[in-house]
């Protein structure tokens, strides 16, 4: 997993300003191996579904990814014959790596793309940009899956599709219901940013793309589509669920392990209501006691195990100092990475040390608790003193979230004077032109059908 950090941060969204004609609002890519056959209909059929119905100038980009049949010399007569279609050259192989290459040199505000089969209907195009241009969302995808949506294919990839799905929100807790349908768009600004993070290649390119966008606080629009599968797809399903599950893991080892800078891209990506300062409501309060009480309810069951564990081989005391020591620790853990967002290993071990002073406050409540109860009587039953750990348990709960807040965790962003962070682009520098220049990233736009002033009109 890539860990340098992006080129930049992105200002606040808002619509794309109208101006001069001519500059390319829209540029669709259209990933290509082999497809002599399919590619001329594809791009003919695209480019006069722009022409008719979208109000911007466009370009149709065509990534050849190292064909070995006639697809290069196809995709050199559409260029030559139709001025809004270009074509990109790679020698080697990866859906992933064209749509970098190409969104990367792109100079359109919005770059999408769209496999070659054009399964999804096309009259789905403009809803899906229509979200980046107004500034509304990030990033836009097709759904297959959607409720609304009209797919017509065989039950294999059906069940392939929906499992990969759950897979991706039960390892991953990703939100966004369809990973890997071929319709998808990004503005250009967030592009630039998210691409250097991306390490895939192939096919988990979009899936890695999507879950570090939502983890970095993005907004994906999601459109449902109508979606036809394409009988002669030459996608090796077998090798793509294998690929795709290793990049399962290697991402969310790489989330897990907070080895990726996705924190410095919060805030900048727009006005987020929920950044902004309200009298009398401490920030972030009630997303941190609703991760803290789960945290909290699944170290009191740790907890208990231990305890119920260790009692068997020794007294109560020593159970309990044991059990609270591990579990403080795992607690520890777990409410800095999910409930106060702490990512990295920085400052890990203060962390602990402090969170071992919490537990040897909720070590003094429950001794004294288990000693108030030995002097009340002398052989009490388990369950009571289960019951008498929980109430003392929930007592340090309290104490430890209001610790943890104001102590351990507290909220840096409250200082007047914040440290910017600094970004590394001597790897990668998304965008860049051949001159070494960077080309602005605000592109005037106007809206313009490109058939008004282009005397080759295909209608």
């Amino acid at each position: 997993m890539r860990t340098d950090s992006s080129p930049g941060t992105l200002p606040a969204r808002e619509h794309l300003p109208a101006a001069p004609a001519g500059t390319p609002v829209l540029d669709v890519v259209i990933p290509v191996y082999n497809e002599e056959k399919d590619l001329q209909p594809c791009v003919r059929r695209l480019h006069e579904h722009l022409v008719r119905t979208f109000p911007y100038a466009f370009r149709i980009t065509i990534a050849d990814n190292a064909s070995t049949d006639a697809t290069p010399q196809v995709a050199a007569w559409l260029a030559a014959e139709l001025p809004e279609v270009t074509t990109f050259r790679l020698e080697q192989k990866g859906r992933g790596r064209a749509l970098r290459a190409v969104w990367s040199a792109s100079d359109a505000p919005v770059l999408a793309y769209m496999d070659v089969d054009l399964s999804t209907d096309l009259n789905a195009l403009l809803p899906l940009v229509a979200p980046l241009i107004s500034g509304h969302s990030d990033l836009a995808i097709g759904s297959r899956l959607a409720r609304s949506s009209r797919v017509v294919r065989g039950p294999k990839r059906e069940f392939i599709s929906r499992a990969y799905n759950l897979i991706l929100r039960g390892s991953l807790q990703a939100r966004f219901s369809d990973a890997q349908c071929g319709f998808k768009a990004i503005r250009r600004d967030v592009a630039q940013v998210l691409l250097p993070l991306i390490e895939d290649t192939g096919w988990f390119f979009d899936t890695e793309m999507l879950v570090l966008a939502e983890r970095a606080g993005l907004r994906i629009h999601e459109v449902p589509v109508d979606w036809v599968d394409d009988p002669d797809s030459t996608v090796h399903i077998v090798k793509t669920a294998t690929d795709d599950l290793k990049g399962v893991w290697r991402v969310g080892r790489a989330l897990a392990t907070g080895s990726l800078p996705l924190d410095r891209l919060t805030r900048p990506f727009g006005d987020d209501p929920r950044d902004r300062e309200i009298k009398d409501v401490p920030r972030g309060l009630a997303r941190q006691l609703v991760g803290f009480c789960v945290v909290g309810g699944l170290s009191t069951l740790f907890y208990l195990l231990l305890y119920s564990g260790f009692r068997v081989f020794t007294g109560s005391q020593v159970a309990n100092a044991l059990a609270l020591l591990v579990s403080a620790v795992a607690n520890t853990a777990a409410n800095r990475r999910l409930t106060f967002g702490v990512r990295g290993s920085g400052g890990a071990v203060r962390h602990q040390a402090q969170g071992l002073v919490v537990f040897g406050i909720g070590l003094a409540l429950t001794s004294g608790s288990l000693a108030a109860l030995g002097a009340a009587t002398t052989e009490p039953a388990h369950s009571t003193e289960l019951a008498v750990l929980i109430a003392a348990n929930l007592a340090a709960t309290v104490l430890r979230f209001l610790l943890f807040r104001a102590w351990v965790f507290p909220d840096r962003r409250e200082d007047d004077s914040p440290v910017l962070a600094s970004y590394d682009t001597t790897r990668f520098r998304a965008g860049e032109a051949a001159d070494g220049s960077w080309r602005d990233v605000t592109v005037q736009l106007l809206p313009v059908r490109p058939h008004d002033t282009d005397s080759r009109d295909l209608r």
